[in-house]
């Protein structure tokens, strides 16, 4: 079996993310590390990883995602607004359902860190509840994603590939 780590990282959360792969996997049966390719495609498994633009997996992975074929498929992501597992559960649904003939073998997702402008706009907000939420959420998503958070998706992918090694 082969794998390919396929993301699209704005801010670097989601490639450190698919740097925990390889070693989790081992090196010798990834044939493609990177961004979005037609290369990715040869592979038997694809780890598809996202940053979260309003909910859902930014153009380009969607349009990736579109093209899959009948790999196993692991996705995994980073939402700078977390801490809920259902708006991470949402997310992966609408995720998901971009591929129209894949299987889907796990998923994985965890809050990323935002960058400090997105913080400059949330002080600017008018006070209330939803101003402190903000500011709350972005301080929580500092160094995120964190170790745990890389041990975690290690684990979650390791699990996944090595189960469906052993269901053939």
């Amino acid at each position: 079996m082969t794998y390919a780590v396929v993301f699209v990282s704005r801010t670097g959360n989601t490639r450190r993310l698919a740097e925990a792969i390889p070693p989790a996997l081992g090196r010798e049966a990834c044939c493609y590390f990177g961004p979005p390719s037609d290369e990715a495609l040869r592979a038997d498994w694809i780890f598809a990883g996202f940053w979260t633009n309003r909910g859902d997996c930014g153009d380009e992975m969607a349009a990736f995602l579109a093209r899959v074929t009948t790999q196993h498929i692991f996705l995994f992501g980073t939402a700078g607004f977390g801490g809920d597992p259902q708006y991470f559960a949402d997310i992966l649904g609408r995720v998901r359902e971009k591929l129209p003939a894949a299987r889907c073998c796990g998923t994985f997702m965890c809050q990323g860190e935002m960058p400090p402008a997105v913080r400059t706009r949330y002080e600017a907000m008018e006070d209330g509840p939803q101003k402190a939420q903000s500011l709350r959420n972005f301080d929580m998503a500092l160094g995120h994603p964190d170790e745990a958070d890389l041990q975690a998706l290690a684990c979650a992918a390791a699990q996944a590939w090595q189960k469906a090694g052993q269901d053939g």
